[in-house]
C-alpha cells in the first residue's frame, strides 16, 4: 500500500543497506535485503495503488483516487482480486463524472473478475442496469436485474433493484 515514490525510497534505502551488507560481509541480511526489494517490486505489480484509492473513493476525495488509480500503467498486471476492484472504483469514478460510457465499460471488466463479497457483484450489476436503463435499452437493463438478484444481496440493493424494476 504504497505509492509510487514511496516504494523508490524505500527500494533507495534498501539498496544502500545492500551495499553496506555486502561490504560488511553479512549475508544474511543481504539475502533478506533483496527478498525485500523483490518484494516491494512485486507488490507494485500485483497489488499497486488499489487499496488507497478505495480509501480515498469512500473518503469522497474522487480527484485523489483518480490519479491513485491512474498510477496503475498496466492494470492487467494486477491480481485478480485487485483488478476487479481497480474496475470497480474507476467505474464509479466515471459515473461521478456522467461519463457513461466509461463507467460501462469498467463496470463490464470488474464484473468478470472477483469482489469482495456477492453483495459488490451485485452492486456492479445494479450499476449496468441503471446505464442501460439511461440508454433506454431495457432488455439489458432487465438481464442485469435477473443477474442481480441470484446474488446473496442486502436490503438496500434489493430495494435499487425494485426500483430499477419498475422503471423498466
Amino acid at each position: 500500500m504504497l505509492t509510487r515514490k514511496a516504494r523508490l525510497w524505500v527500494i533507495g534505502i534498501a539498496v544502500l543497506l545492500l551495499f553496506w551488507t555486502v561490504y560488511e560481509q553479512v549475508y544474511e541480511v543481504t539475502a533478506a535485503t533483496v527478498l525485500m526489494i523483490g518484494f516491494l517490486i512485486w507488490g507494485y505489480f500485483r497489488e499497486g495503488t488499489v487499496v488507497m484509492a478505495a480509501r480515498e473513493f469512500h473518503a469522497k476525495n474522487y480527484e485523489e483516487a483518480e490519479i491513485l488509480l491512474k498510477e496503475i500503467e498496466d492494470p492487467d498486471r494486477l491480481g485478480r482480486h485487485r483488478r476487479g476492484f481497480y474496475e470497480f472504483i474507476y467505474g464509479n469514478l466515471e459515473l461521478h463524472k456522467h461519463n457513461y460510457e466509461e463507467a460501462e465499460k469498467h463496470f463490464q471488466i470488474a464484473s468478470r473478475f472477483p469482489l469482495r463479497n456477492q453483495n459488490d457483484k451485485a452492486i456492479v450489476l445494479v450499476h449496468l442496469a441503471n446505464i442501460n436503463l439511461r440508454k433506454k435499452d431495457k432488455e439489458k437493463a432487465k438481464a442485469y436485474v435477473e443477474k442481480a438478484k441470484t446474488f446473496k444481496i442486502s436490503a438496500r440493493v434489493k430495494s435499487i433493484i425494485e426500483k430499477i424494476e419498475s422503471e423498466i
